[in-house]
This record gives structure tokens, C-alpha cells and sequence, in this order.
């Protein structure tokens, strides 16, 4: 042989070589497929802090719409409670007066036997109305009783009587008057009841 066909002998085999596919079928022989099985196997490994992480997001997002309605509810109960202490601002004000107006109730009642006595009353009795009407504006107002169905919500029984000109369960006297402050009881109304 010459060395030339030596050469291309060589040549030949260096090229058939090349050509020739070093893994068997099936192994990774491309540089994408090689990217691919790295990735593969890094998916792998990274699954669980995924998991891990997905949990924890889940957990943030669960406490924080907790958190947000925690909040909405007691911003709505401060606003109800504004509204409330807004309606019956007068409550304790009018609890301390009503002791007062039972004794100017009272005082009116009494039979005047002179001429200074009859305008003393007289001045009493418009006192007396003006605290009613500051009173009434605020929202306070007597409950009504004689002739009236009683109502444990609003009255108070103290006593029963048996009178044939009353219904039965109808309030025959009032003994000591009641105030309502708007939808509030501030005392009930104690009365007798016919049986």
C-alpha cells in the first residue's frame, strides 16, 4: 500500500468513527436533551421546597384574610358602638333626673291652702314642664300605664287587685311612672294589675 491510500484508509476510519454514535440508543447525546435531564433531575430535588413554599403561601394568605376581617368587624363594632352611645348619650343623665321629677311630681300634687302657696306650685309645674320637654327632645318619654295591657317589658307588677270595672291583666294603677329612652327602658312603670 501507498501512502496515500494509507491516508485515506485512515481518513476513512477517522470518519466512520465520527459518524458512529458513541452511546447506545436511548442515552442522552444532544447538548437541548442533556439541558432537559439536568433540569429533570433539578425539578427533582426542588420539588419539595416547592411544596414547602406553596404551603407557606397558602398559610400567609389564610392569615392575612383572617387579619382583614378581624379588622372589618371591629371597625364595625366601634361604629355600631358610636352609634349607640350617640342614641342614648342622655341615659345617664336622665337616670339621675328621674328621682328629681318624682319629687316635683309629688310637690304639684299637693293642695295649695294659700294664695303664695298656689303660685309656688304654680312655678313648680312649669319647671316641671320645661325638664319634660328637655327631656322629650332627647328622646325620653313616660310610659304610659292606667287602662294599658300590662307588658313585663315595660311595667313591673307590684301589686293585684280585683276590680270589676278593669279587664283582666289591665293595669288599674300606676304607683311610680316609668321612662322609655327612645327603644330603651331606663325604669319600668310599677303599677297594680286586676287579676
Amino acid at each position: 500500500m501507498t501512502e496515500d491510500k494509507k491516508t485515506d484508509n485512515v481518513t476513512d476510519t477517522v470518519e466512520e468513527i465520527e459518524a458512529e454514535p458513541i452511546f447506545a440508543e436511548g442515552d442522552v447525546t444532544e447538548e437541548g436533551s442533556q439541558e432537559e435531564a439536568l433540569e429533570s433531575f433539578e425539578m427533582d430535588q426542588a420539588q419539595p421546597e416547592i411544596a414547602e413554599l406553596e404551603a407557606k403561601i397558602e398559610e400567609m394568605d389564610s392569615r392575612y384574610l383572617r387579619l382583614q376581617a378581624d379588622f372589618d368587624n371591629s371597625r364595625r363594632r366601634a361604629r355600631l358602638d358610636m352609634e349607640a352611645a350617640q342614641k342614648y348619650r342622655a341615659q345617664s343623665l336622665a337616670t339621675d333626673l328621674l328621682q328629681a321629677l318624682d319629687n316635683f311630681e309629688r310637690a304639684i300634687q299637693i293642695e295649695p291652702d294659700t294664695e303664695q302657696t298656689k303660685s309656688l306650685l304654680q312655678g313648680m309645674d312649669m319647671v316641671h314642664k320645661g325638664l319634660l320637654d328637655a327631656l322629650k327632645k332627647e328622646g325620653i318619654e313616660p310610659i304610659e300605664a292606667v287602662g294599658k295591657e300590662f307588658d313585663p317589658h315595660i311595667h313591673q307588677a307590684v301589686m293585684q287587685v280585683q276590680d270589676e270595672s278593669f279587664d283582666s291583666n289591665v293595669i288599674v294603677e300606676e304607683l311610680q311612672k316609668g321612662y322609655m329612652l327612645k327603644d330603651r327602658v331606663l325604669r319600668p312603670a310599677m303599677v297594680k294589675v286586676n287579676e
